[in-house]
């Protein structure tokens, strides 16, 4: 990798216990890189530890993963980058396989999909959390990724300054899989070691609270990057409300030439011309998307592949 610039990104906060040896493992694996801690208002010695490791400390105040990252990729100049958590989770011995992967490719993300060698690594919720929401993402966007919550991400340098980042918690790893979706970009998954948390190491992700807001998330991305779909499904079950309303009335005024029921007969009318509003709102923010898409994809294109 020779004239290759690649940076690890570590967002952390409260990882005392662990940055130090994610930073000693990355640096073994990845040797030519530059590794950089972003602390998320640390209350312990996460910062002092880092440091001692060798690794460049930056800091970033708004709280959220969503904003270190966000931060990261505006300040961070590589040509690959490669994203993990740092909480001694993941292998950093398979961090020199996602980047040949992705200089082979070339492309633009090479997810690491979690392998789990030990039960408790992961909690059942969390586990039972993401093949939902991983399933949702499939659903509606595309099955290209199967570990959509992903921590582990190695990406290209045009992936990074064409990414918005506009989640603020966990659930960018969410918007990062779907930009790659929805840009049609080169990506694979390559199979990683994911191993339960060192002792004195606890995890910063909510089961419930972070879970609503991935599934926030992905509604919201289906109302921006498919509005057609997102306002259509609302029409069409009005509509269809509108018109089970309609039939009995329709039905009696064949037979008796009579409106029965008028106030149900307004409501049917009203449910009708709001489907119709939601169609047409489809239909326009259907075109704005695909100049926001055409925008994003030229940014995209103006920089270098990886290789």
């Amino acid at each position: 990798m020779i004239g290759t610039r690649v940076a690890v990104l570590v967002p952390c906060y409260n990882e005392e216990a662990t940055i130090g040896s994610v930073v000693c493992d990355f640096r073994a694996a990845l040797p030519d890189s530059v590794i950089y801690v972003y602390d998320n208002n640390s209350k312990d010695r996460t910062v002092e530890i880092a440091r001692e490791a060798g690794a460049v400390v930056r800091h970033e105040p708004l709280q959220g993963k969503g904003n270190v990252v966000c931060r990261m990729f505006a300040d961070v100049e590589a040509d690959i980058y490669v994203l993990v958590d740092g909480d001694a989770t993941y292998d950093a011995s398979s961090a020199p396989k996602l980047v040949q992967a992705l200089r082979d490719g070339p492309l633009d993300m090479v997810n690491g999909r979690r392998i789990y060698r030990d039960v408790s690594a992961q909690r059942s919720g969390h586990r039972f959390g993401n093949v939902v929401l991983t399933g949702m993402v499939s659903w509606i966007f595309g099955s290209r990724i199967r570990d959509t919550l992903s921590g582990y991400r190695v990406l290209s340098r045009r992936f990074v300054k064409s990414f918005p980042a506009l989640a603020a918690g966990f659930e960018i790893e969410t918007e990062l899989t779907v930009h790659a979706l929805e840009l049609r970009m080169p990506i694979s998954e390559l199979d990683i070691h994911y191993r339960a948390r060192p002792e004195g190491s606890t995890s910063k992700l909510s089961t419930y609270k972070d879970g609503l807001r991935i599934l926030w998330e992905i509604l919201v991305l289906l109302k921006e990057e498919r509005p057609m779909h997102f306002f259509g499904s609302i029409a069409l079950g009005l509509a269809l409300f509108a018109l089970a309303l309609a039939y009995p009335l329709f039905v009696t005024y064949l037979e008796t030439r009579l409106v029965p029921r008028f106030p149900t007969a307004i409501l049917s009318t009203g449910l009708m011309l709001l489907a119709f509003l939601l169609l047409v709102c489809g239909l326009i923010l259907d075109t704005v998307t695909r100049g926001r898409r055409e925008i994003k994809r030229m940014q995209y294109l103006s920089a270098p592949a990886p290789n």
